[in-house]
């Protein structure tokens, strides 16, 4: 790592869990290039793998695509509610595996725990957009976290330290945003309720015959 050896890894473990909950496999993928470019050795090898790079690439760029679209980013967020925090709890058990400044367990914790707040905070944010019918929130939100993700994952290899606090109070934001957004989000659970019971009564109607 382009720091001292001898801190901790836990500010690396905090800001990967935060970037879990967001994008997982944006994550992997940046970690293990960066991993196989040399710009930090604290990255296992397990994460610097071809095929791993490669199947991280290929699930960003179908989340790229899917966190775009009004209400497939909340079937997406919903199908990601175990994928996210487990993501953030493995690699940060990895990450502390590498380093052995912190036991695996404890990392794990860690990362999963922050991985899992982020992640209702991206999803519940998402739940209050789609109240609105217009798709352009829904790619702005989307590409901003992208970046987000990108810029502070990256940020991390040079200043851990700072990469956390930022880490922390964004998400610190996020759930205060989240608790404000409340209302909207009971108002997105009630439409997608109402639609599966239409559906249903619609499915359950019996069809009249003609004439």
């Amino acid at each position: 790592m382009l720091h001292d050896d001898r801190v901790s890894v836990l500010p690396l473990v905090f800001t990967s869990g935060w970037a879990s909950g967001i994008n997982a496999y944006a994550v992997v993928l940046l970690l293990g290039i960066f991993g196989a470019t040399g710009v930090t050795d604290e990255v296992p090898a397990s994460l610097q793998r071809t095929d791993v790079l490669i199947v991280a690439a290929v699930l960003f760029l179908c989340e790229a695509v899917a966190d775009k679209i009004p209400y497939v980013d909340s079937l997406w967020d919903t199908v990601h509610t175990v994928i996210r925090p487990v993501s953030g709890a493995v690699v940060g058990a990895l990450l502390a595996g590498q380093s052995g400044s912190l036991s695996d367990i404890a990392a794990g914790a860690v990362g999963g725990s922050t991985a899992l707040a982020s992640h209702f905070v991206k999803a519940g944010t998402r739940m209050a957009v789609n109240t609105s019918p217009e798709p352009f929130t829904n790619i702005a939100l989307s590409t901003a976290e992208d970046l987000g993700v990108g810029g502070i994952v990256t940020f991390a290899m040079f200043n851990p330290q700072a990469a956390a606090v930022i880490a922390g109070v964004l998400l610190l934001i996020g759930l205060a945003l989240l608790f404000y957004l409340w209302s909207r989000i009971r108002r997105f659970r009630r439409r997608r309720a109402q639609r599966r019971e239409e559906k249903r009564l619609a499915h359950a109607s019996p069809t009249r015959p003609p004439g």
